[in-house]
């Protein structure tokens, strides 16, 4: 009796891997235990059912990916080692071991529960790239080995009307986030890049072109999509007059894309004290809205003006410097609501709109566009361990232009 268990359990665990539990077991019952043993069914019956569920724990523990990050576990926490699980991978994702995480802030604002609706524990992240170390069966895009990275949403619904025109990030159920979201099953927690791992689905990954540093390509995921996306729809080019209120993460964004769109670029900034920066990056000009004088001098100029600020500001101030069938972008995201004068709407035709990131096909089009012209962001990276003081800092407005995590740094550590 006892061969025939041990011939059982190795051929169980056989078995297991290419069929179903309950085929496996119809299969080995056949083939291995005679009907002369058929007397003991009282004693196979616990054994063989502890020995599935024994199987069935290993099997599991076996394709789930153990992940180690930071996390947040309350609002206004401080970062800390977190240790967690990504989804098994199924036939069309990939497996990416994560180089390079960008600092957007909406990091800092999901982290604060600054806008609500915060889920703990928290993985912020979602300027991500890495190296692809594991493709599902029906992966067609993808390879081991290529450069990809991953921006803010890892699903929509891919049926409604935008997802179809790859407007995935207006999906009208609501697109998956990278992190502080739940996957399309409704229950499982979205978990961001500042991690040594993470499973995408091919179909939201983007490739990397070869000539563009993971480093500083991190962040185009996030800022760079996030002005491009309305720099392309509003037209911005040659003979447009273009606006950028801000320039910081989002902002030099801007300026660059801009530049290179061959419109003439403007830099509204609080003071003068990045006037160089904002020349070398290609604005033609560059005035201080502290000083009064600007709204004067600039008034009705601007076909084209897009806000990176999430700080609270006059708005209104800003539509009168707008030219006849003018437009002004918010894409930054004020804690408060603004008051908007209709008068300065009606006067001259303008328009005041928002535009949020953008979707996978436009994402990988401003990818080739900075690879064509060789756009990066401007970066300085740091250790993981460092993030609570990035985020410190980039609330004092203390960065050019944008922290990257470098992941090498995250020690993989027990939770």
């Amino acid at each position: 009796m006892v061969r025939e268990f041990r011939q059982f359990d190795k051929q169980f665990d056989t078995n297991c891997q290419v069929r179903g539990t309950k085929t496996a077991l119809i299969t080995i019952l056949k083939n291995t235990i005679s009907q002369k043993y058929c007397q003991y069914h009282t004693i196979l019956a616990p054994i063989i059912r502890n020995t599935i569920k024994g199987y069935k724990t290993v099997r599991q523990e076996k394709i789930m990916i153990q992940v180690t990050g930071y996390a947040a576990n309350q609002a206004k926490a401080t970062l800390t080692p977190y240790s967690f699980q990504r989804r098994e991978p199924r036939d069309c994702d990939i497996v990416i071991d994560i180089k390079y995480c960008g600092i957007c802030h909406t990091d800092i604002h999901q982290v604060n529960d600054e806008w609500g609706g915060s889920v703990f524990p928290m993985v912020p992240g979602h300027e991500i790239v890495g190296i692809v170390s594991q493709v599902g069966k029906q992966v067609t895009r993808y390879k081991i080995g290529d450069r990809v990275g991953v921006g803010c949403f890892v699903d929509s619904c891919r049926n409604c009307t935008p997802c179809r025109k790859g407007l995935e990030q207006y999906c009208v159920k609501g697109m998956t986030t990278t992190y502080n979201g739940v996957e399309r099953d409704g229950k499982t927690p979205t978990q961001g890049g500042y991690s040594n791992k993470i499973v995408v689905d091919e179909n939201y990954v983007l490739k990397i072109p070869d000539n563009l540093p993971l480093d500083s390509a991190a962040p185009l995921l996030c800022a760079g999509i996030t002005l491009y996306s309305p720099l392309k729809h509003w037209q911005a080019g040659p003979g447009k007059k273009v606006a950028i209120i801000g320039l910081g993460g989002l902002g030099h964004m801007g300026v660059k894309i801009a530049h290179a769109l061959g419109a003439e670029v403007t830099v509204l900034s609080h003071s003068l004290k990045k006037l160089e920066d904002g020349k070398k990056m290609g604005a033609d000009n560059f005035y201080a809205t502290s000083d009064p004088e600007t709204f004067e001098k600039l008034k009705g100029y601007f076909d084209l003006i897009i806000s990176t600020v999430s700080t609270d500001f006059d708005l209104n101030q800003f539509l009168n410097l707008l030219t006849l069938d003018g437009t002004m972008v918010q894409v930054g995201l004020p804690e408060k609501e603004t008051h908007v004068g209709f008068v300065s709407l009606i006067s001259t035709r303008r328009s005041l709109a928002g535009s949020l990131i953008g979707g996978i096909p436009e994402t990988q089009e401003m990818l080739n566009f900075c690879s064509k012209n060789n756009i990066a962001s401007d970066i300085e990276t740091i250790q993981i361990q460092k993030v609570d003081e990035a985020y410190k800092r980039i609330l004092n407005s203390d960065v050019r232009y944008r922290f990257v995590i470098d992941m090498k740094s995250l020690v993989t550590q027990k939770q």
